[in-house]
């Protein structure tokens, strides 16, 4: 049976051949700018590329999930949608973006690097670069008034 894979732009921009059943959204369609990554859209599209979106249920879930690794702040809509339909569909996730392998491992979806290693699950703390107080997620520091900064826990 062919793998199910959901692109992430990343696949677009890079010439390296991908097989199976392949789906992407429309976020991601709306990312593909240059001429090359069109022409690679198109040619995977005519090859039978699916462009869906993902249901309300499985982005909550995503958002959920981003929440509590700390990626919710890098995490584009495009990231969020892919994440999302891969849920839903069973399918690896093909990115080198290291916060959608941190949510994906987090949600147990399998990731597919294409130039990058693999990356490691990470959980985020965000730390008052003022007054050195953690917190649990992002804004002002509760403290001192501080932009709050993501590091590693």
């Amino acid at each position: 049976m062919p793998p199910k894979r959901v692109l992430d732009a990343t696949a677009f921009f890079v010439d390296i051949p991908l097989s199976g059943e392949l789906f992407t959204t429309p976020g991601v369609v709306g990312e593909i700018v240059d001429a090359e990554s069109k022409w690679r859209f198109e040619a995977l599209s005519a090859a039978g590329l699916v462009v869906m979106s993902p249901g309300t249920a499985s982005l909550r879930a995503v958002r959920e999930a981003a929440r509590s690794t700390g990626d919710e702040t890098v995490l584009s809509g495009a990231d969020c949608e892919i994440l999302a339909l891969a849920l839903e569909t069973g399918a690896e996730i093909v990115s080198d973006d290291f916060a959608i392998h941190n949510v994906a491992h987090h949600l147990r979806i399998p990731v597919f690097p294409l130039q990058q290693r693999r990356a490691k699950r990470r959980t985020w703390k965000f730390r008052c670069p003022g007054c050195g107080r953690l917190a649990k997620g992002p804004g002002e520091c509760p403290v001192c008034g501080s932009g709050l900064k993501r590091t590693l826990k």
